[in-house]
């Protein structure tokens, strides 16, 4: 099958791999109809996490249809169209039965594979996937392909940040970060009743489209974001920040921006070694920092309602549709936001 591997910093290739086989009995065999290029995909492709193999399958965004089940799947059947999370869950362990589904214990994370252990990713024709009724979701009436692909991560994972947020209709609330997952943790606050939303960015565009989705917007390129939010809140701070990037100036911008008492909700991928506060910072702030891979196989069956509802255009965060043979292109327009790039979706 052709596939989108790792072969190192800032090299991706297109090229045939050999196709999955079902290898315990709760595997299933997908046909991968979309898959998307996410902003954690780019720690491997700029080798900010080191240890993937190369020649593995890039990806954790997809959807697709089954073509093939081991003998103890009992829900799914061959030809059901699916939407996946990002890991696998057994939906049996402690962790799968609190809805902490990201920390199964016999979870993994698809598109990592290390000493030749671990899961091919989606961005492919055809993917395993292991512990395949529990991990899997059919793909309820009403929903596409592509909103079934966003449910299984990113529109989850921004959900899941304004969740952590603990959001009150009165309270002001700041976004640090306007990419695909920053935006929608804006339509999460909105949906869980905020009023009062500053998006934060640098990049025109995506700050033009936060304001669309209902935030104020700040551009820190010549804006003061802590004058900003201070001048907002009689100069207490925000109630909750959302931070969406993961590096050391953004985690450090949200310690600055959040009130004492406030809590700030983290779900950026941060490869530092340290956070840039110390623990007597968070200590003398009263601080509540709440990070962590989002549960996604829980929050998709949560936020499938809202999403049929047609509530808010989730899609529309999707810049640039392209094929599989085309990912190439689209991983290096997405990691250099080249042409106004945003999402990146795949069609095989």
């Amino acid at each position: 099958m052709k596939a989108l591997t790792f072969h190192g910093k800032h090299n991706i290739q297109y090229e045939s791999i050999p196709d999955p086989e079902i290898r315990q009995p709760t595997d299933v065999i997908l046909k991968v109809k979309v898959c998307a290029i996410c902003g954690s995909d780019l720690h491997a492709y700029h080798e900010h996490e080191k240890g993937l193999d190369h020649g593995t399958a890039m990806g954790h965004e997809f959807s697709g249809e089954i073509v093939a089940l081991g003998k103890e799947v009992k829900i799914l059947r061959v030809g059901d169209l699916v939407m996946s999370p990002f890991t696998t869950s057994c939906g049996n362990c402690f962790y799968c039965k609190i809805g902490l589904t990201c920390r199964c214990i016999h979870g993994q994370l698809f598109g990592w594979r290390e000493h030749n252990h671990g899961l091919h990713g989606g961005q492919a024709e055809y993917v395993r996937v292991p512990l395949a009724d529990a991990s899997l979701m059919k793909l309820p009436e009403g929903i596409s392909l592509e909103e079934g692909l966003l449910l299984g991560d990113i529109l989850s994972t921004g959900f899941f940040c304004a969740k952590q947020a603990e959001i009150k209709p009165a309270n002001t609330y700041a976004v640090i970060g306007c990419g695909p997952v920053g935006l929608l943790a804006i339509l999460g606050a909105i949906e869980y009743g905020a009023e009062k939303i500053f998006a934060i960015d640098t990049v025109p565009e995506r700050l033009t489209m936060a304001q669309k989705f209902g935030a104020t917007i700040i551009n820190t390129a010549h804006q003061d974001a802590i004058e900003m939010i201070k001048d907002a809140t009689e100069a207490r701070g925000a109630d909750a920040v959302m931070e969406a990037v993961g590096n050391s100036a953004t985690n450090r911008l949200a310690y600055e921006l959040v009130r004492p008492g406030g809590i700030i909700s983290a779900v950026g991928v941060c490869s530092d070694l340290h956070l840039p506060f110390s623990p007597t910072d968070a200590y003398n702030k009263n601080l509540t920092y709440k990070v962590g891979r989002c549960p996604a196989r829980f929050m998709m069956e949560q936020l499938v309602p809202m999403v049929q509802q047609r509530k808010y255009n989730i899609t529309s965060i999707i810049s640039h549709r392209m094929k599989l043979s085309e990912g190439v292109h689209g991983y290096d327009i997405f990691a250099n936001k080249k042409d106004d790039c945003l999402k990146v979706v795949m069609e095989l």
